[in-house]
């Protein structure tokens, strides 16, 4: 049966050098939608993405690639990097989901608002977080996390420092191991922030590892545009965040 492509378009502003978010927008999509990326520069590809490089991505003009995700004249756009807002704190976050709003005319979900959004949907206050962040960008994480409500009990990290293509090529493999080590018994909920982190195709086998709900950066996305765009669950999703709905 052909798709009608009806239901909603898509609009995400993605990193250039992200190569795992589009995979994992064409695995979680809703059907009848299509989902259109924009890349975004504002970094440098060659420097390891510490808070300083990752805070001037998010203070980054956008003003191009908003004009050109509003060419599709989307019904969502997601801000695809979750640490170029964490790394500023909840009150830019929530800013720059308002200019992006007013310039592209759509509802506007960021990718650290929706892992707050994903966290209070399964009901955490306290976490396991990890991420392949550099240890800086996990401390400003964790207070962003505070400033929300929410309790980090324990915080797991790559352990080296990776440049802007090692974080996406983690596995999955590697991914779930650093989910392992971030749980703790006071942990409710296990938190994988990271849009370039292949932590969707690990979401079930931590969950079964574990017992708890895993809320992953690009996971969070997709169920935040569920519920802004009232579409119903489908099958290709992926983890108890769903479950919610």
């Amino acid at each position: 049966m052909t798709e009608t492509r009806t239901a909603a378009k898509i609009g995400v502003l993605v990193p250039f050098t992200n190569t795992n978010l589009e995979p994992d927008m064409e695995l979680l999509r809703p059907p009848n939608t299509t989902v259109h990326f924009q890349r975004m520069g504002g970094y440098d590809v060659d420097e390891i993405p510490g808070s300083d490089q990752m805070a001037g991505l998010g203070a980054s003009d956008i003003t191009h690639d908003l004009r050109m995700i509003s060419g599709i004249r989307p019904d969502v756009v997601l801000y695809g990097c979750t640490s170029a807002t964490l790394t500023h704190g909840p009150s830019f976050d929530a800013e720059l989901a308002r200019q992006i709003k007013a310039g592209s005319g759509a509802i506007t979900l960021t990718a650290a608002g929706a892992l707050i959004a994903g966290i209070n949907a399964v009901g955490a206050t306290k976490i396991g977080f990890s991420s392949p962040y550099l240890g800086e960008i996990n401390a400003l994480a964790m207070d962003f996390m505070a400033l929300n409500g929410i309790e980090t009990v324990k915080c797991a990290d790559v352990g080296r420092e990776l440049g802007n293509y090692g974080q996406g090529e983690l596995t999955p493999d590697e991914v779930f191991d650093l989910a392992c080590r971030a749980d703790d018994p006071d942990a409710q909920a296990i938190v994988l922030s990271c849009t370039d982190m292949r932590s969707v195709e690990a979401i079930e086998r931590i969950e079964a590892a574990l017992n708890k709900p895993v809320i992953t950066s690009n996971q969070a996305m997709v169920f935040g545009l569920l519920k802004a765009l009232n579409l119903p669950r489908h099958k290709t999703l992926l983890g108890r965040l769903f479950d919610t709905l």
